[in-house]
């Protein structure tokens, strides 16, 4: 969970479990309703986090070239940049023809990124940590 978001649960629950010891007169059960309300947000998290995981294994599944969602898409749309810029603008400025090239400044972070990630999930994979 976000520290900043367990902080301020923690700040919610602390409150609530005081009040239960102040309605509920068995200690028993105050204390058990406590712990449960104290969990809930970790239940909460947990349930977060792997319906994520599910949603990363689908978009990681498919197998097409196109296909898989938004990292393919940023991955072609910077390759074509990177092409227009260092294949097709060298090539029609040698035969006479004025081609704009294209700002790379904003898209290079983005493109570095995915291929750094790119990387580190190619060593996952070496080391046997994913599928």
């Amino acid at each position: 969970m976000n520290p900043i978001v367990g902080n301020i649960v923690q700040g919610l629950i602390a409150p609530v479990t005081s009040l239960i010891s102040e309605f509920i007169t068995d200690k028993d059960k105050a204390a058990e309703l406590a712990h449960e309300i104290s969990t809930l947000a970790a239940v909460q998290a947990h349930e977060n986090s792997l319906a994520q995981i599910d949603v990363n294994k689908r978009e990681a599944d498919s197998k097409s070239l196109f296909k898989g969602g938004w990292r393919p898409f940023v991955g072609w749309v910077c390759g074509t940049a990177l092409a227009n810029n260092y294949l097709i603008v060298p090539y029609a400025q040698a035969m006479g023809y004025d081609v704009p090239t294209l700002d790379l400044g904003e898209m290079m972070p983005v493109l570095l990124g995915m291929l750094g990630l790119g990387y580190l999930r190619t060593e996952e994979r070496k080391a046997g940590k994913i599928a």
